[in-house]
């Protein structure tokens, strides 16, 4: 029985690190203080995106930052599927310089990409 159980968490271990690194994003922490750790590859993507298209910064009063909402007035564009699967539940906004993803259903930053 020992060696069962043992066998189990070993085998619980393997996979769970083979699902780690497979995982393109991962979210830590909860509510807003959530953080979005991205994988190097698609941040490369995302800034190769932003010079592609030319995007233009939306201007605000007030400076948008992670944990911030962001203004109701301020469109919050779709994120394309090139920028990771696990991405595509959040819209962006690009300000100052940088992508910042955002909870639609909140609009709340949560991830600043420069």
């Amino acid at each position: 029985m020992k060696k069962l159980f043992l066998l189990s968490a070993a085998a619980l271990m393997i996979s769970t690190g083979a699902f780690a690194q497979s995982t393109v994003v991962t979210t830590t922490g909860t509510g807003h203080a959530a953080a979005i750790q991205i994988e190097p590859q698609y941040r490369t993507r995302i800034k190769s995106y932003v010079t592609e298209h030319h995007l233009r910064p939306v201007t605000t009063k007030e400076k948008i930052i992670v944990g911030a909402t962001v203004p109701g007035d301020v469109e919050l564009e779709t994120v394309p599927a090139d920028w990771g699967p696990s991405l595509t539940q959040y819209r962006y906004v690009y300000s100052g310089e940088r992508v910042m993803l955002v909870d639609p259903g909140t609009r709340t930053v949560v991830q600043e990409i420069d």
